[in-house]
């Protein structure tokens, strides 16, 4: 399902640029120069995630996102050039998700909207995949073995969260690069390598030969292991 996006900026310049990122990439975009019109587009056409500056013409960012929590759960993140720690505690109190201070990075603001959606999108999937050589906890975000926890950088937990979620199916080079790195990194494949060859070091009882994560040559990867009967076990 397409993602649609609300854009909330009364600068034109910005809402231009953001608009055509976000649609060069699949998404559907709304964009509102005020809270007034926000609202209004935001109780008609339900957006997926809600991207706003604090400092509107009329009702300021902050009345903007009380407003929207009263009837709402969307995912909302903030653009401001204000750094002032009071700013954004105010922001996140009345119930923003993330802040982003002006000027950002594209790559920065996607990678930030995507992990919002996905923070929202419900799931029925097992929150804790068990195999005999090691446990993920995608709630907690850690990898355990013998009830020891096994450290993995951002990235290496960004990469095996991302495979456990799609357990069994290939994921492709472009896939992971785009989601991890941005689309600035389509090519490049040797990210992977690094880190791959990290996680099976940590992960793998044989690195040289894993059992869990799988090398599909020059597409890919997956997740998925042994075929054995009690080799995985998932519970919610």
């Amino acid at each position: 399902m397409t993602t649609r996006v609300l854009i909330v900026d009364d600068d034109p310049q910005i809402r231009r640029a953001l608009s055509i990122n976000l649609r060069t990439r699949g998404y559907q975009v709304d964009l509102a120069q005020d809270g007034e019109q926000a609202r209004e587009l935001a109780a008609r056409h339900h957006p997926n995630v809600v991207i706003l500056d604090l400092t509107l013409p009329g009702m300021h960012g902050v009345d903007l996102i009380r407003a929207l929590r009263g009837w709402s759960e969307v995912p909302i993140i903030v653009l401001s050039v204000h750094e002032v720690e009071v700013d954004k505690v105010t922001a996140l109190d009345a119930g923003a998700d993330d802040y982003v201070t002006k000027p950002f990075g594209m790559n920065e603001l996607l990678a930030r909207l995507r992990a919002a959606v996905r923070r929202s999108t419900p799931t029925d999937e097992p929150a804790l995949i068990e195999t005999p050589d090691f446990a993920i906890d995608l709630a907690a975000k850690q990898v355990t073995r013998d009830t020891k926890q096994i450290r993995l950088t951002p990235i290496e937990w960004q990469l095996v969260e991302a495979l456990v979620r799609n357990r069994g199916k290939l994921i492709t080079h472009l896939q992971l690069l785009t989601e991890i790195w941005g689309p600035d990194s389509e090519r490049h494949t040797e990210y992977l390598r690094v880190h791959m060859a990290a996680i099976r070091r940590k992960l793998e009882p044989e690195p040289s030969r894993p059992r869990y994560f799988h090398t599909n040559p020059g597409m890919g990867y997956r997740f998925e292991p042994p075929a054995t009967e009690d080799s995985m076990k998932s519970t919610i």
